[in-house]
């Protein structure tokens, strides 16, 4: 187990150092300057070179990628090119808002998805079942940003029921702080938006509770819980669901990244300020350091995501022994 661990660990390093190495290159790869956000053409040349000198872009390709290692092996991302201000510090305010989305709908939608997918699998062959599936199939299908547009029209423009986004009324909230987000104002705004992304997750546990259901029925120790009179709902939920829910309990992590790709849209969608939103803006604007760390925050979460996943899988089923 712990040379299992160590050799996972060393592929993590690994991985995050190829991605940050593609993810440098790329961006200054790119045709443009980014500078030129920040630099005005009406500047002397002494004091643009000395505006590139301040974001060290003045330097060789291969030293500023010596020095980007450095400063990312210190969780040092800079400066940003459209605000000077750090990285750091508009990540930090980002990635709340983004966690208060994601978090909330991903246990409803696992939760939620889990309970309805054991169900359809055991009550299976009805209209009923027949009907969620086609329906969740159709949802799993659809692009999140139609979601959240068809939610906008119907709920916000037609029936007027939830705004259409925003993280709070302009002007409410001057600060981002705890008391914001326990507001009836902020509860409201998160709504629609929750809605969407919960939608958009639950399908995936919902058919793959089911599927897994659908095989576990079948099972000796169902049947032998139905001769031991044991009742119908010991069987589903004490046995036959407890043993179908693995599979499922270890795709949560991994997950986490295909909710955090989901909200980058979600977030344009509802001009909701998160992680997904600034990294939209900064690719917009060239802003280098912003959409590098977002990546690294988004890189780092899966990778860890993909870890806890293989470890979940071995603490949850005794068979899997870790060579």
């Amino acid at each position: 187990m712990r040379q299992y661990i160590l050799r996972r660990l060393i592929h993590m390093v690994i991985t995050l150092f190829a991605m940050m190495t593609i993810m440098f290159f790329m961006f200054r790869l790119l045709p443009g300057d980014p500078t030129m956000t920040m630099i005005s053409s009406a500047m002397y040349p002494k004091a643009q070179e000395a505006m590139r000198a301040q974001f060290g872009l003045d330097k060789p390709l291969i030293e500023q990628y010596l020095i980007y290692l450095k400063n990312y092996a210190t969780l040092n991302f800079g400066y940003s090119f459209h605000s000077s201000r750090q990285v750091s510090e508009l990540l930090s305010g980002r990635i709340v808002n983004t966690l208060v989305l994601i978090l909330p709908s991903m246990i409803v939608a696992y939760g939620l998805g889990a309970l309805l997918g054991a169900l359809l699998g055991w009550y299976r062959g009805g209209r009923f079942e027949t009907s969620i599936v086609f329906v969740a199939t159709a949802l799993q299908a659809a692009p999140v940003f139609w979601l959240g547009m068809l939610a906008i029209l119907l709920f916000s423009i037609n029936l007027g029921w939830f705004p259409p986004g925003h993280l709070v009324t302009p002007g409410m909230f001057p600060d981002q702080n705890l008391r914001m987000y326990v507001s009836a104002d902020f509860l409201h705004h998160l709504a629609l938006p929750f809605l969407v992304h919960t939608a958009y997750q639950i399908c995936f546990p919902l058919l793959l509770m089911r599927s897994s259901m659908l095989a576990t029925i079948g099972e000796d120790f169902v049947e032998f819980a139905r001769i031991k009179g044991l009742r119908e709902r010991k069987i589903l939920f004490g046995h036959a669901a407890r043993n179908s829910l693995l599979p499922v309990a270890t795709t949560i992590p991994m997950i986490l990244s295909w909710a955090l790709a989901g909200s980058v849209v979600i977030e344009t969608v509802f001009s909701w300020p998160g992680l997904g939103k600034l990294m939209i803006e900064g690719v917009q604007r060239s802003d280098f350091p912003v959409v590098q760390a977002a990546f690294f925050l988004i890189a780092v979460l899966t990778i860890i995501g993909t870890f806890t996943a293989d470890l979940l899988y071995g603490l949850l089923d005794p068979r899997i022994v870790y060579d």
